[in-house]
């Protein structure tokens, strides 16, 4: 009687919440005397993976539970960028106060070498990096999600992994939006039989998709763990598929892949508390980098998208894109000078040389010496009612990654090496340029931009965010906080509103429609910007906190994902 009258319960929440953020009344379930939070919120890029977070937490479970459950949900729902075959990162904040970054970001196989992808005349070929089994890393996300439940959560795998499989297993019913996707990939998806069989025809959205193969790998987790992915029939059949195409992932490198915890990057900007992910993820350093510059200006005194605004964010872009280029990368192989690139005092002196007037032309900025010292990704807020906060950052590179499905195991396969510098000066898929610190070599892991981040006003959470998008992650997470904090804009505005990005190279303002009208984009073509309109760019899911532990979530008006809260 008790779980039937729970699942009423969830079923009239639900009903509730079937506008993407309408949350449910207070009264729903009432005040929880001894939690921090009366309620609880899950914001995802998929309807079905929200649901299951929220019934996660609903049963009980804490917000790593929930948020490990969505994982594994994502991975058969929103096959673009949920994912068994990528990585990702954890940040989190647990409620006794301690903050952990939790790495399980892909690592280059041990036969690796940082010419891989150059012809005899050190050229890059074409789509080697990209497209096919020799740009895969070794995934991490199955390793990563066990590794924060078993840390951190509370229930068991079978409890936060039974949802998944039954969605694999019996199937749901796809939107319109997966189907398109899946639809405009097609042609690549016929060019590997393993893909082929699963997703090589037409999609309709209202039909059924039954995932049987993805539905026996995630048993084969459930059952037996990291060992049921890295180790016995899921790494033969990895094993196998990276010798019928070409790939280099061997037994050695799945049974020997490790996750990282690591120390958040910390940082503040206008009195709130910042904590976000360190490298491998070059999100947090540049987040906080970025925020540095842009303490010291008001930017309240002008309209949120004034020409001055846009021109002082651009050029704060272009610098520290240009620093990321040559500083960031995995910490366990390069010495990034992690407390430089975060000083205040550090980011004051590199925009010294700022022209309110005038546009800096990319050319004429350098990398600073220091003495040494999918777009498919996708992410996800958790918070319960005991005080525990969750943000997650999970990718396959490209969507879909590199089109191939590892066959009879159902899943995807990431292409994260294309996320090394293949080249010094030759860009990656998303534009980005590296260097020395972001080179191939085995075992280490590709520079990210992942930048899942949680914020604290006053002590307390106010703000737990992220967002796929590639390069432009950084600048969307960055443009949210923005609004927020020098704005006072509600939630669903600061991520709904049209965005705006720069990245050094190339030396363009890529922006959304309707960002900029007549007169701001004169002013600013008088600075010496130039522009490009691009497709709608992130998908953020966040959490805010307001009074009295009372929570407000959003998805992202771009994608098709749901947030609740109860």
């Amino acid at each position: 009687m008790y779980r039937i009258k729970k699942t009423l319960l969830f079923l009239i929440i639900i009903f509730f919440c079937c506008n993407n953020n309408k949350t449910v009344p207070q009264q729903v379930l009432g005040k929880k005397e001894n939690l921090k939070y009366k309620y609880g919120a899950v914001s995802s890029a998929d309807e079905l993976a929200t649901e299951i977070g929220m019934k996660i937490l609903m049963d009980g479970g804490n917000a790593i539970d929930a948020a490990v459950g969505v994982g594994f949900a994502l991975a058969v729902v929103y096959p673009q960028a949920g994912n068994l075959g990528g990585g990702g990162f954890f940040v989190i904040h647990l409620s006794d106060g301690r903050d952990v970054a939790i790495d399980f970001r892909e690592m280059a196989p041990l036969n690796a070498h940082k010419n891989m992808y150059l012809d005899e005349y050190g050229n890059v070929i074409e789509d080697l990096s990209t497209i096919g089994c020799l740009a895969s890393a070794v995934p991490g996300s199955v390793a990563g999600l066990l590794y924060a439940l078993e840390k951190y959560g509370t229930m068991s795998r079978a409890e936060v992994m039974k949802y998944a499989i039954d969605l694999a297993e019996n199937g749901f019913r796809i939107k319109p939006e997966l189907a398109n996707s899946l639809n405009n990939n097609l042609k690549d998806f016929k060019k590997f039989e393993s893909t082929k069989k699963i997703f090589g025809r037409k999609f309709k959205g209202g039909e059924i998709l039954v995932q049987k193969d993805l539905a026996y790998t995630l048993k084969k987790i459930r059952d037996e763990g990291k060992d049921g992915f890295y180790k016995g029939e899921i790494a033969d059949k990895i094993v196998q598929e990276m010798k019928r195409g070409g790939g280099i992932i061997s037994y050695e490198d799945l049974e020997n892949y490790i996750v990282k915890e690591r120390q958040v990057i910390k940082g503040t900007y206008r009195g709130y508390e910042i904590i976000t992910m360190p490298p491998p993820s070059s999100g947090g350093i540049c987040l906080i980098y970025l925020l540095n510059i842009l303490e010291n200006f008001n930017l309240s005194d002008n309209d949120l998208f004034s020409a001055e605004n846009i021109h002082l964010m651009v050029e704060a872009m272009r610098r520290v894109f240009a620093d990321r280029s040559e500083h960031l990368g995995d910490v366990d192989f390069y010495p990034v000078p992690v407390d430089v690139l975060i000083s205040k005092d550090f980011a004051r002196k590199m925009f010294s040389d700022f022209d309110k007037n005038k546009a800096t032309p990319s050319s004429d900025i350098s990398p600073v010496k220091i003495n040494n010292e999918g777009e498919n990704t996708t992410h996800y807020s958790v918070v319960d009612s005991y005080g525990n906060i969750v943000a997650v950052t999970t990718t396959i590179n490209d969507i879909y990654g590199n089109k191939v499905i590892v066959d009879g195991a159902g899943f995807f396969l990431n292409n994260e090496m294309d996320d090394f510098s293949i080249k010094a000066g030759v860009p990656n898929i998303y534009g980005l340029l590296g260097n020395v610190a972001n080179e191939i070599q085995p075992k280490k892991r590709p520079l990210s931009s992942m930048t899942p981040t949680i914020i604290f006003r006053d002590k307390k959470p106010f703000l737990v965010l992220g967002s796929p998008g590639g390069s432009k992650i950084i600048t969307t997470v960055l443009n949210t906080i923005v609004r927020i904090i020098d704005f006072g804009l509600s939630l669903e505005e600061a991520i709904d509103l049209p965005r705006f990005h720069h990245q050094w190279f190339p030396d363009e303002i890529q922006i959304e429609r309707e960002l900029l009208d007549g007169k701001t984009q004169k002013r600013l073509l008088e600075m010496g910007h130039t522009f490009r309109q691009v497709h709608n760019f992130g998908r953020v899911d966040a959490i805010m906190f307001l009074n009295d532990g009372v929570l407000k979530a959003h998805s992202d008006m771009r994608g098709y994902g749901k947030a609740i809260v109860y």
